[in-house]
């Protein structure tokens, strides 16, 4: 059976002293459920594997019920594979991540069923602050640095649509194609 290469995206892990999960209990979780080559990047909740299970709601079934009965909090994740990561980098807008002095970029992936559509229409933005355009199953999201206080990509955490999403930076989101 050929094997896939998913990341599997954890939300509300190490922020803020809540849900604090070491990394190297994080990837003997995942070994426990049968994942090989299992590699964990950066402390926010980024875990490589592969499996030859194709079904990724099973999966993200699975994985959440064993996280949240090991780490004993709620788990929430998005998995995505090696190959449609790559797709939401390759598909980025034209540009994007190309200021890092100047903006801050960020990637939204969307937990499923929320549509990048649906997120895009929840998700304000200030003029001449904030940009944010549609993708595959995620939001592209810029910032203004000189103006990142008056961004609204903050206040989202006090709407319901955050549930259903978790944010990495344009950095860390290119380097997880690396691992």
């Amino acid at each position: 059976m050929n094997e896939t290469r998913y990341i599997a995206l954890l939300r509300g892990i190490n922020v803020g002293g809540n849900n604090i999960i070491r990394m190297s209990d994080l990837k003997v979780s995942f070994e426990e459920l049968g994942f090989s080559d299992v590699v964990t990047y950066i402390q926010s909740g980024n875990v490589l594997f592969n499996t030859g299970e194709q079904d990724k709601q099973l999966l993200i079934g699975r994985i959440e019920q064993h996280l949240s009965e090991r780490f004993a909090y709620q788990s929430k994740i998005v998995i995505i594979s090696k190959e449609e990561l790559q797709h939401i980098v390759d598909s980025a807008p034209e540009g994007f991540g190309g200021h890092p002095d100047e903006y801050r970029y960020n990637v939204l992936f969307l937990k499923k069923p929320l549509t990048a559509g649906e997120a895009l229409q929840s998700i304000r933005t200030r003029e001449g602050v904030d940009r944010a355009w549609a993708g595959d199953e995620v939001l592209y999201f810029s910032v203004l640095i000189s103006r990142a206080t008056q961004s609204y990509l903050s206040k989202i955490v006090g709407q319901p649509i955050y549930q259903s999403l978790t944010i990495r930076n344009w950095n860390t989101t290119t380097k997880l194609l690396g691992k």
